[in-house]
């Protein structure tokens, strides 16, 4: 007789996306709007420092402020890093470094990217100027990037400057992505098998005795690894619970539901689910329910109440 091979564990690509629409205060919009403008603002601090790029508070005192000051497109590199395989959407196509440059006039440093034929181009010391988009909106990529200043090239100062300027950026839309590809490894692979069997496994520490629900391999309390495995549910307990008023991008459940969290029977660690079934101003902690799955689902859609009697309070409040 063979051994039965170990099941395989599961790979997929997985994108966490989460673009927001941020509104500038008086300093942001005024830094913002400059570079536009082919103009690079600092603020300055309670001590005299400036910084760019600018903050709204002084790091130190908390004071706010609001002194701007114009600073020269010329700087020095205080450090840098080299990227021989630029990602998507980087500032630059072929291979660069990424800079750390105090701009004449500040007392700070802003992150760039530096254009360079090789690394060995790249010295801490070096003087670089901004090279500035050829469409410039109103955002941090207005400057495409740094370049080699030429040599005896003047350094510049502060300058006073009062932010003003025609038709200023008020907002901005914040790009955050992530792509990699995630594996769940051998606990959670073994959960997501099951949970195509409309089972819920779960592993338990040999130690407190902890049912973890979803499985993560190990105890994080003591740190020992849980290989007993143990099937939970499929009933549970609302143990907390939030309503949710905004319509996610891409989600087709219409508002407001309710999320939960849900100590399955036999779990000693709450998940999240949906729940659906009853109105959403009727979910309450201690509600009894159940999953219910579609046709062809590896994972239960919501959670509906079985119309069991309320857990007591006691019963599920170690899990809260």
């Amino acid at each position: 007789m063979t051994a039965a091979s170990p099941p395989e564990v599961l790979r997929a690509p997985l994108v966490v996306e989460f673009p927001f629409t941020r509104s500038l205060g008086p300093v942001q919009s005024a830094f913002l709007t400059g570079l536009r403008e082919g103009v690079v603002l600092g603020v300055r601090t309670s001590g005299g420092a400036v910084m760019v790029p600018p903050v709204e508070y002084d790091p130190i005192t908390a004071d706010e402020l609001r002194e701007l000051v114009e600073v020269a497109p010329t700087g020095t590199v205080t450090t840098w890093a080299w990227n021989g395989e630029p990602r998507p959407q980087q500032p630059l196509a072929a291979p660069f470094a990424w800079v750390l440059v105090r701009l004449d006039g500040a007392d700070t440093a802003l992150l760039h990217a530096l254009d360079a034929p090789g690394p060995d181009a790249v010295r801490t010391g070096m003087r670089v100027r901004v090279r500035w988009a050829a469409e410039r909106t109103g955002a941090i990529t207005d400057i495409a990037c740094f370049e080699p200043a030429e040599e005896g090239e003047p350094r510049g100062g502060a300058l006073p400057h009062d932010g003003v300027f025609d038709e200023p950026v008020t907002g901005i839309v914040a790009e955050a992505r992530l792509d990699y590809t995630y594996s769940p490894g051998r606990a959670q692979t073994a959960y997501i098998n099951a949970l195509s069997e409309r089972r819920t496994v779960g592993e338990r520490c040999p130690s407190c005795h902890k049912v973890y629900v979803p499985p993560r391999g190990a105890c994080p309390t003591c740190g020992v690894a849980t290989t007993d495995r143990v099937e939970v549910g499929p009933a549970g307990t609302v143990t907390t619970f939030c309503i949710v008023n905004i319509k996610a991008r891409n989600l087709d459940i219409e508002v407001p539901y309710v999320y939960a969290h849900i100590a399955l029977d036999g779990a000693g660690l709450a998940l999240h689910g949906r729940i659906g079934g009853i109105p959403y101003d009727q979910v309450r902690m201690g509600l009894r329910v159940e999953p219910v799955w579609t046709e062809g689902g590896r994972y239960p859609d919501h959670y509906r109440p079985t119309g069991e009697p309320d857990a007591d309070y006691d019963a599920y409040k170690e899990l809260i």
